[in-house]
C-alpha cells in the first residue's frame, strides 16, 4: 500500500497587512471622533440645553418652537444709530407718509379729476387745490365747498405736529379794487383764509403759516386759458419740521429741492416759536395783507 503524501501547507507571510488594516483603521475612526469633538456648533449645544431646560423645568416654554440656525458669535459692536432708527420705523410711522396716505384716501375721487394734487419727497408734502373749488373770482371768502373740504383736510392734520404753510398763487390777470390792489394781496389772503378755516376745525394755529406768491410763480403758460386756470391754485405744504418749512416757504414749494441743504434740515428738529400771531398763527408774505 502506497504511503500517503503529506501535503505541505502554504505558510500566509502576509498577515501582518491584516493587523496593520485594523489599526488604521482604528486611528482613522479616533480622529474622526477627535475632529467631530473638537468643531461642536455652540450655538446649536445651546439651543438643544435651553429647549431642554425649558422642556423640563419651565412647562410653559415647552409649547413654543425652537430657533432653527447656527448661531454665530458678534465680531463687531452695533451700530446705535443704525438700531435706534431701525427702532423708530418700527415703532412710530412717518408722518408724512401718513398724512399723505389719509388724503389719498379721502380725496381719492378729487385726485381722479385732476381737481386735487397729493405729491411729496421725505421731507415735505403738498395738497394742491384748484382755486376755483375754494374761491370765487377776485375773491378770497371761502366758498360752501371749501369750508367742507378744508374740514377734511383739517381732520386728517390735526393729530400730527408737523408745521404747515398755505402758499397762495394766482394767474397774471391784474386786479385793482379797493379791498385787493393787485395778485399779491389777493394770494395772500386767500391763503389766510384757508389757514383760519384750518385753525378752526382743530389745527393748532402754532403750526400755520399763509404766504401769498401773487402771479410771480406760474406752472403753466398765461397766455392760455388752460394754463391760467392751473395757476390759479392753492397748495397746503406740510414740511417735516421749522426748518424745512422755512426754507421751503422761502423760494415757494413749487421751486424748492430736497438737496443737502434741506436734508441736514430734515434731521435737526427746529426750535418751537415762543410766540404766535392771534387766530391764525404767523402770516409770511412777500407783500403788506389786506
Amino acid at each position: 500500500m502506497a504511503r500517503r503524501r503529506h501535503q505541505e501547507e502554504h505558510e500566509n507571510h502576509e498577515r501582518w497587512l491584516v493587523s496593520y488594516a485594523d489599526f488604521i483603521t482604528l486611528l482613522f475612526a479616533f480622529f474622526v471622533v477627535m475632529y467631530s469633538i473638537s468643531s461642536i456648533n455652540e450655538g446649536k449645544y445651546r439651543i438643544l440645553s435651553d429647549s431642554l431646560e425649558g422642556v423640563f423645568s419651565q412647562p410653559d416654554r415647552s409649547i413654543k418652537p425652537i430657533p432653527v440656525g447656527e448661531e454665530r458669535p458678534r465680531t463687531t459692536e452695533p451700530d446705535i444709530s443704525t438700531i435706534v432708527e431701525s427702532a423708530r420705523s418700527e415703532t412710530a410711522p412717518d408722518p408724512l407718509q401718513d398724512i399723505a396716505k389719509g388724503m389719498r384716501e379721502a380725496f381719492g375721487e378729487m385726485i381722479m379729476k385732476d381737481q386735487m394734487t397729493v405729491r411729496g419727497n421725505e421731507l415735505w408734502i403738498e395738497i394742491e387745490l384748484s382755486s376755483s373749488l375754494l374761491f370765487s373770482s377776485g375773491e378770497a371768502l371761502p366758498t360752501d365747498m371749501a369750508f367742507n373740504i378744508i374740514e377734511k383736510i383739517a381732520k386728517i392734520l390735526a393729530p400730527y405736529e408737523n408745521p404747515v404753510h398755505i402758499e397762495g398763487f394766482t394767474d397774471n390777470l391784474p386786479i385793482n379794487t379797493a379791498q385787493f390792489p393787485s395778485n399779491w394781496e389777493l394770494s395772500t389772503a386767500r391763503a389766510a383764509s384757508i389757514v383760519r378755516m384750518l385753525a378752526m376745525d382743530g389745527v393748532s394755529p402754532g403750526r400755520l403759516a399763509a404766504v401769498g406768491y401773487g402771479e410771480f410763480q406760474p406752472v403753466a403758460d398765461n397766455a392760455l386759458a388752460e394754463g391760467r386756470a392751473r395757476n390759479r391754485r392753492v397748495v397746503l405744504v406740510v414740511s417735516r419740521n421749522l426748518e424745512v418749512r422755512r426754507s421751503v416757504s422761502g423760494v415757494g414749494s413749487a421751486n424748492a429741492r430736497p438737496d443737502s441743504a434741506l436734508q441736514r434740515a430734515g434731521t435737526q428738529p427746529a426750535a418751537t416759536p415762543t410766540a404766535t400771531l392771534p387766530n391764525a398763527g404767523a402770516v409770511n408774505s412777500q407783500s403788506p395783507a389786506p
